[in-house]
């Protein structure tokens, strides 16, 4: 069987492996329009700090795929689908046929339409090229404003410092990582940012950003301009849908899948940032790695059955261990929240329970609690007779996972 995968980052690239794990005598071409084999963005952080070189951020060198007899397009984007004729046509005009198609070509950076974003130093992070952008252009600068107060936009800020620049982190929320933590947890992760000499404005709204060809600064709804030479936008991401729409493959605010990760058309397939399930486009890493194997496993015939994820983030916050995990900022009453915070060791612990199970936690500044946690989350183990224990530094979780 011919498989095409159109696009190479995570989705693509898990998509890959697995196949060669589980179906190896299929052919497999993969099309990108990216210039380099598959990096984890994570690492993008590191090349605009300077802290690794470019290559180092690959996780295999293209003979890694050339041996498999796996063959990657770099720099060859995919123009349209032909559905009934079941073939892709490039950029050049050439066509390749396939037996199964996945479409893993993601999502791109969404910059709001404020007044003068069109202007030199304005950027977004979401390739290798724009990090070496912004780290060329960062060189003759002195200050930056990074919009959005997320995960990206946080390493962002971390890497820009890095860099010896001045850096102001605004976000439109009443506190910082609005989805993955609370404000208890935000209050902790700002003064460290604060220490690394960070100034954050929650509940701050861009409404311009100002200079002649160059940006010189960015001016806030009431009035107030904050001067900066270089403006990076982390604002959310938006599907890449427009190939699958010109083909006639049903879209949404991603490419619409089923359980299978089947699109409208059969033997079409999604999944990663490009792909909307039961209504919901996730845009974290463990959805995309679920998405991609379920998709790959029912494109060589496997019947498996994709349930949905459990938002999950465990990472380092420009050096600070952080762990989110289920529904963390829950909106009505019949919830039971139970917190731990030791601010002047940057940690932070909470936990969201629900008829004695845990529904969600926050946990900051703990690594080792990160895993058990998820574990006890995910086979919905009752810790009501334990719960006023379980945040303890002396606690140990894994005896819950043991009984």
């Amino acid at each position: 069987m011919k498989i095409v995968i159109v696009g190479f980052s995570l989705a693509g690239f898990t998509a890959c492996r697995y196949l060669l794990q589980n179906a190896p005598g299929n052919s497999i071409e993969i099309f990108t329009d990216e210039k380099y084999p598959y990096y984890p963005r994570p690492s993008l952080y590191r090349v605009l700090s300077g802290e690794s070189p470019v290559s180092d951020i690959f996780i295999y060198p293209l003979s890694w795929y050339e041996e498999r007899n796996v063959k990657v397009h770099l720099g060859t984007p995919v123009k349209s689908i032909n559905t009934s004729e079941n073939h892709i046509v490039l950029a050049g005009g050439e066509s390749v046929s396939y037996d199964s198609l996945l479409l893993a070509n993601g999502a791109r950076s969404f910059i709001p339409p404020v007044k003068g974003s069109d202007r030199r130093g304005v950027f977004a992070l979401r390739t290798i090229d724009d990090a070496l952008a912004i780290r060329e252009y960062a060189k003759k600068r002195r200050s930056a404003v990074v919009v959005g107060g997320g995960l990206l936009g946080l390493e962002i800020s971390a890497a820009l410092r890095k860099l010896g620049l001045k850096v102001t982190i605004l976000e439109f929320a009443p506190w910082l990582l609005p989805r993955q933590i609370d404000r208890e947890g935000s209050n902790v992760l700002m003064g460290e940012f604060e220490k690394m000499g960070m100034e954050i404005r929650c509940g701050a709204q861009t409404e311009e950003i100002v200079g002649n060809a160059e940006v010189s600064g960015l001016k806030l709804k009431g009035g107030e301009t904050i001067q900066a030479d270089l403006v990076v936008f982390a604002t959310g991401i938006r599907s890449n849908i427009e190939l699958a729409k010109e083909a006639g493959i049903n879209v949404n605010r991603g490419v619409v899948v089923d359980d299978y990760m089947r699109t409208s058309v059969e033997n079409i397939y999604a999944a990663g940032d490009i792909a909307e399930h039961r209504g919901r486009v996730y845009g974290i890493i463990p959805a995309t790695t679920e998405q991609a194997q379920i998709a790959a496993a029912n494109m060589i015939g496997k019947k498996v059955a994709y349930k949905g994820t459990v938002a999950l983030n465990t990472l380092k916050v420009a050096g600070i261990d952080l762990t989110s995990i289920g529904l963390v900022n829950p909106e009505t009453q019949d919830y039971e929240q139970i917190r731990k915070i030791e601010a002047e060791k940057c940690l932070y612990k909470k936990v969201v329970l629900k008829d004695g199970k845990i529904v969600g936690a926050i946990i900051i500044g703990d690594r080792k609690s990160a895993k058990p946690m998820t574990d006890i989350i995910k086979e919905e183990i009752n810790v009501e007779k334990v719960k006023n224990k379980i945040l303890e530094k002396e606690y140990d979780l894994n005896q819950l996972l043991k009984k």
